[in-house]
């Protein structure tokens, strides 16, 4: 795996999503890393990752209330476990559950094993609401994938904080996860 501080020089053979987030990024004036890899199905897989970009990976999850009234994107870090209870009870909302490859590509354009973030570039009427786990801001850098699990970022999380969540439209709920 090579590190690369720009996006590819093409776009030959990349998503149209991907290179939407190259440009995203770009035009709001952050910078990344960009390491490209084996498709990341598991935290697992995204420690090696991680390891060569210097940072962690979120955990990302897309989850919904039970009726499908609301959906959420939330963002933890890879090593704590995810309790719907506690993320339920914070959020004063029913029980969550995993939502659906379905609505997941409907909202986000994205499928299961990349979500991220930068997917809510593609949530123009505001359907999925942004959580944030507080650890995820603590650190220095905030890793990520591009709408794609075959390419994995390294973003500064001032960055994250201060350009790319305004640039989203999307204003985090920040929650405490054990």
């Amino acid at each position: 795996m090579e590190l690369y501080n720009s996006r590819p020089e093409s776009g030959e053979g990349r998503l149209e999503k991907e290179m939407r987030c190259y440009d995203f990024l770009d035009s709001i004036g952050v910078k990344y890393t960009r390491v490209d890899h084996e498709e990341a199905m598991s935290m697992e897989a995204c420690r090696e990752i991680d390891e060569k970009l210097g940072t962690t990976i979120c955990k990302n999850l897309f989850l919904c209330t039970r009726n499908k009234s609301e959906f959420y994107l939330l963002m933890m870090p890879g090593k704590k476990n995810f309790r719907t209870s506690s993320v339920s009870s914070q959020l004063g909302t029913s029980r969550l559950s995993f939502g659906d490859p379905e609505d997941m590509l409907a909202f986000l354009d994205l499928t299961p094993g990349s979500v991220s973030v930068l997917g809510l570039m593609n949530d123009k009427q505001g359907k999925v609401k942004l959580v944030i786990d507080r650890d995820v801001l603590a650190g220095e850098w905030v890793g990520c994938h591009p709408c794609i699990n075959t390419t994995s970022l390294r973003i500064a999380t001032s960055d994250l904080k201060d350009k790319i969540i305004p640039a989203l439209n999307h204003e985090p709920t920040l929650v405490i996860l054990e």
